[in-house]
């Protein structure tokens, strides 16, 4: 039988172990943990994750102690929250001396959300030696709270020489201050870091909650006025929240993990979510935040698992749909996304941001009168703010549905709006061109998206295809040659060249470019172009 790249890669795995199961004690099942090691990395590999996680856990059972089992078993447990086999798996690292640095994470959480306050405090002893050790005053701080020492926060060194260790300092002893009544100078404080442009919802939310719990409502409303819809949804639901090294750590987490989750560090964003959860499992901006880490690393599945179990009536829930859209476009299923970005564009306090989104799903879909319809909404939303490109959205929307006429307002609209972007001058200025219309205009506003971004091949290749609708071949030919050596799959571009040759009397570059051009166009230009192949252009 032939090895598929996934199987292979488990073999190869597979043949490691064999050589790690070697040297471990002989109480270990090498057979029964090289089988399931094997099956888990394949479903690992195949996205299979439950499977895999299962895989692992057996392997580790038939080979207590085994460090390269328990490497991939800790990873694939933390993106699946199986928290008894990440704990299992740490376990065996730590016997080999091999735990990760993200480890002593955990560790903190597990013995502060059982109250092992001295277990605490040497997980974030180990937590200094490593590359997270800008948080350790920090988290010092709020357990010397916990301990009744108020005054831990004035440890807090707002000078630290570390640009992290200062902003995580400044933050917590703002909170810390208003967790043991010093509200004043915490809120003091709070502001001036938002207007300082530290403007975290995480830690404006912890603040608000801690503030709510003290009697302080307004003060709490005052530190998350703004119109975002998260905000806007807090201001409205706020809740109190105990004073406790939990919560403040729990936040913290999520702050950080916030700041990596669009980036190369995902898998230590998601310990930090699955973590902060440990601590706090009620907190909904924990799992939305866990959800976009597990979304970037292609977790889907447990993305939206992650998503769908979000309070449905609390301050996220609307940011849950917006996300779900995102995650289920990415996971390829166009209905589900489709549904969730109408249940957001039509929830309560909806804005533009969700019509438009809506808009561009229904575009996506080829259904462009419906995605019209959204463009219109989130116009009418926009109000005044609306800027250019929903108006070059609804334009380029009516007309791929056919409407022309009503098109072209709102795609002029666009450019009078933003006269330097080259893309929506490139539509207005092609769409004429296509249609025979205003050529001089057209060829103008083409000429212009030309300077403005002359490396763009589909620009390129509209002012190519203008000069050859206007019979200037000479100037229009190099145009279209230049933008397939850039683009030599596109179908338009290929197609114009096609033409552009035939009018030369190139017939044989001619076909050659349109034979390229049926690769990958779909059935109806396939059919189109395949005529000319036989018959040259209609005209």
């Amino acid at each position: 039988m032939a090895l598929t790249p996934m199987t292979a890669r488990a073999a190869i795995g597979a043949v490691s172990l064999l050589l790690a199961l070697s040297a471990t004690p002989a109480h270990a099942d090498v057979p029964q943990a090289l089988g399931a090691y094997v099956r888990a990395r394949a479903a690992d590999a195949a996205g299979r994750s439950d499977v895999a996680v299962e895989g692992y856990r057996a392997a580790l059972a038939a080979s207590p102690g085994n460090a390269l089992i328990a490497v991939r078993a800790y990873r694939e447990a933390m993106v699946a929250g199986d928290l008894p086999l990440v704990r299992t798996s740490v376990a065996a690292l730590k016997q080999a001396g091999i735990a990760p640095a993200d480890v002593a994470v955990i560790d903190v959480a597990d013995a502060i959300a059982d109250r092992r306050w001295q277990e605490a405090n040497a997980a974030v002893d180990r937590m200094a030696k490593g590359p997270l050790d800008f948080l350790v005053p920090s988290i010092k701080a709020w357990l010397a709270f916990e301990r009744g020492d108020a005054g831990g926060a004035a440890t807090l060194d707002p000078e630290a020489k570390s640009a992290l260790e200062r902003r995580f300092n400044l933050e917590n002893r703002a909170l810390i201050d208003i967790a043991a009544g010093r509200a004043d100078a915490g809120v003091t404080a709070l502001r001036s870091l938002v207007a300082g442009g530290t403007d975290s919802v995480t830690i404006r939310a912890a603040a608000a909650q801690l503030l709510v719990a003290q009697g302080r409502r307004d003060d709490a409303r005052a530190l998350l006025a703004g119109n975002d819809p998260v905000l806007v949804a807090l201001r409205e639901g706020l809740r109190g929240a105990k004073p406790m090294a939990a919560f403040g750590v729990s936040r913290m987490f999520v702050r950080l993990a916030g700041d990596l989750v669009d980036g190369d560090a995902r898998p230590l964003a998601i310990v930090l979510c699955r973590a902060a959860l440990v601590l706090d499992p009620r907190d909904d901006r924990a799992r939305l935040t866990l959800a976009g880490a597990l979304s970037n690393d292609g977790a889907q599945g447990r993305a939206i698992a992650t998503v769908e179990a979000v309070d449905r009536r609390g301050p996220y829930a609307a940011a849950a749909d917006a996300m779900a859209v995102t995650i289920l476009s990415r996971a390829g299923d166009t209905d589900r996304a489709l549904d969730a970005a109408e249940r957001a564009a039509n929830a309560k306090g909806a804005g533009a941001d969700e019509a438009q989104r809506l808009g561009e799903l229904l575009d996506g879909a080829g259904r462009h009168r419906e995605a019209a319809a959204a463009y219109a909404t989130a116009l009418d939303r926009a109000g005044a703010a609306a800027d250019w490109t929903l108006y070059l959205q609804r334009g380029g929307a009516l007309e791929q549905a056919g409407q022309w006429a009503e098109a072209k307002p709102f795609l002029e609209r666009a450019v009078a709006l933003a006269p330097q972007e080259a893309h929506a001058l490139n539509y207005l200025g092609y769409a004429q061109v296509e249609r025979g219309e205003n050529l001089a205009v057209a060829r103008a506003l083409l000429e212009r998206a030309a300077r403005l971004q002359p490396d763009d091949a589909a620009i390129a290749d509209s002012l190519g295809w203008a000069y050859v609708r206007t019979g200037d071949l000479a100037r229009g030919l190099p145009l279209l040659e230049r933008a397939a050596r850039a683009e030599p799959g596109d179908v338009t571009i290929n197609d114009h060249l096609g033409d552009a040759y035939w009018a030369l009397g190139r017939r044989y570059e001619a076909r050659y470019a349109w034979r390229a051009a049926t690769v990958y166009a779909d059935v109806a230009e396939r059919d189109r172009i395949s005529a000319k192949l036989a018959n040259g252009p209609a005209s």
